[in-house]
């Protein structure tokens, strides 16, 4: 383990609220909960005025709600939250090569590495100016902890939060860790947690008092070993830089369960195709379809079948999931479908068999028209009696408005809706640039009403609202990666 406190530790504050609350100058200071808004939904995260009311992470929304009535609850917009994740991922790669990502809004970086700290002075200079930097290209916060290992900077984060910088000074480890919950640890969750509690030990002190003979008794030799080495504040794992993705999946929560077996089969082949479009932004095929389905009775179900050889076909991976569905029982409700795709390549190998075999059928179509006549395109074939094409009317789809959304009106301009219902939505017109707005209400269909674009949380020249002038987007140009994984929250 290094003797300088140069592993750096980033937990942006709240990210996701933090945000919401930058784009929505009426939500700055308030209570702002985002997640699945349906019945089933859970809360992705809490600003900390939400927190002081007991809202947490992971916690089903209907609690939230009834803890904190009067919080804003929106939907996730991922798309905005990635571009911010990106510029805060550049900030860290300044620094040093070795950033490694744990989520969008968190990562540990090697100052070492870098060659931009080498002892505790240095480290905290370096700390400081990041924290600064990121206001100042984000807007938001975050919170730092620098030490000697991935363990204790982790925890240094954890204890400056929000928007502060801790620094364990090397020595000083062990009287820190000792009179804190063994939960604090990495790898002890509930479950390892009441299973030393059972034990008597509660701290990690009495963790590092047991001995590495009564951990391995209790846990396991990898587990209880792995864990007494980290209560001596033991921790040689390095940054790692790269991290291999394993798999691709997608999955949605229904506010109802699914009992129409064709709807579920509609709704698998949907699954799989944000799959592909997720594999195909990542860069990967796989080999392996795997189909997660959770019934009404709460038992989970998982079937793959892997193909011979990897794919990002959008027909290949939808048919296999069908397949897969084939095999399980959904008679009495589904509440969840996922579909994935592991063993993941970076590169696809065609399926030359099938391609063989469309080829067939085409050609086969082809001599079969020829032989039953000569008619020219667009005539009947001799023999035929002609029948005029009819296009059925389309009803066109009902507008959603989902709280959190981004829209623009053609007179009002730039805004976000507050909520929708009985064939109204209410929107709050307003930028992450200018003072609190106004709030006006209009029919679902009105046409001056459109979705729109998340605005840069930072401008260098905020954009004037030009009204009618502005650009406006079609339903289908909303955030797709917002509606892609607002089902997976909810």
């Amino acid at each position: 383990m290094r003797s300088a406190p140069t592993i750096l530790h980033l937990d942006m504050d709240a990210f996701y609220a933090s945000a919401e609350q930058a784009a929505k100058p009426s939500l700055r200071g308030k209570a702002v909960v985002i997640g699945g808004l349906g019945p089933r939904g859970v809360v992705a995260t809490a600003s900390y005025e939400a927190r002081r009311f007991g809202v947490h992470s992971a916690m089903p929304m209907g609690q939230a709600r009834r803890l904190a009535p009067n919080a804003a609850y929106l939907v996730p917009r991922f798309g905005l939250y990635r571009e911010v994740s990106e510029q805060v991922m550049g900030l860290l790669r300044q620094l040093s090569p070795l950033v490694e990502p744990l989520s969008l809004d968190e990562a540990f970086v090697d100052l070492e590495a870098g060659g931009v700290a080498d002892d505790a002075e240095t480290a905290r200079a370096v700390g400081e100016r990041l924290r600064a930097d990121i206001r100042a290209v984000t807007g938001l916060t975050g919170s730092v902890g620098l030490a000697v290992s991935k363990m204790l900077a982790k925890i240094a984060s954890e204890e400056a939060k929000p928007d502060g910088l801790r620094l364990i000074a090397p020595g000083s480890e062990r009287a820190l860790l000792g009179p804190m919950s063994v939960r604090i640890l990495p790898g002890v969750g509930p479950a390892t947690g009441d299973h030393l509690r059972r034990a008597g030990i509660t701290t990690v002190e009495e963790i590092a008092e047991a001995g590495e003979d009564e951990l391995v008794r209790l846990l396991g030799k990898a587990h209880g070993g792995s864990l007494y080495g980290m209560a001596l504040a033991h921790d040689e794992r390095p940054v790692v830089a790269e991290r291999d993705t394993k798999s691709v999946s997608v999955e949605d929560t229904y506010d109802v369960d699914i009992h129409d077996r064709v709807r579920v089969r509609g709704e698998v082949a949907r699954l799989a195709e944000r799959c592909v479009q997720r594999l195909r932004a990542a860069g990967h095929s796989g080999r392996t379809i795997v189909l997660k389905v959770r019934r009404f009775d709460f038992s989970t179900l998982t079937r793959s079948e892997t193909l011979r050889g990897p794919t990002d076909d959008p027909g290949v991976v939808r048919e296999a999931a069908a397949r897969l569905l084939e095999s399980v029982d959904t008679t009495g409700g589904v509440r969840l479908l996922g579909v994935g795709v592991s063993g993941l390549a970076d590169y696809t190998q065609e399926d030359l068999f099938a391609q063989a075999q469309a080829a067939e059928v085409e050609a086969e179509a082809a001599l079969t028209a020829l032989a039953a006549g000569d008619g020219a395109e667009g005539e009947p074939v001799p023999g035929e009696q002609a029948v005029e094409s009819v296009e059925e009317p389309v009803a066109p789809a009902e507008r959603r408005w989902a709280a959190g959304l981004d829209v623009r009106h053609a007179e009002f301009g730039h805004g976000w809706v507050q909520g929708s219902g009985l064939g109204r939505v209410t929107v709050r017109f307003e930028t992450p640039y200018s003072p609190p707005g106004r709030v006006r209400t209009f029919r679902t269909e009105d046409p001056d009403l459109v979705p729109a674009e998340p605005l840069p949380l930072v401008a260098a020249e905020p954009p004037e609202e030009t009204g009618g002038a502005a650009t406006e987007v079609g339903l289908e140009a909303v955030s797709s990666a917002a509606r892609a994984e607002v089902g997976d929250l909810g």
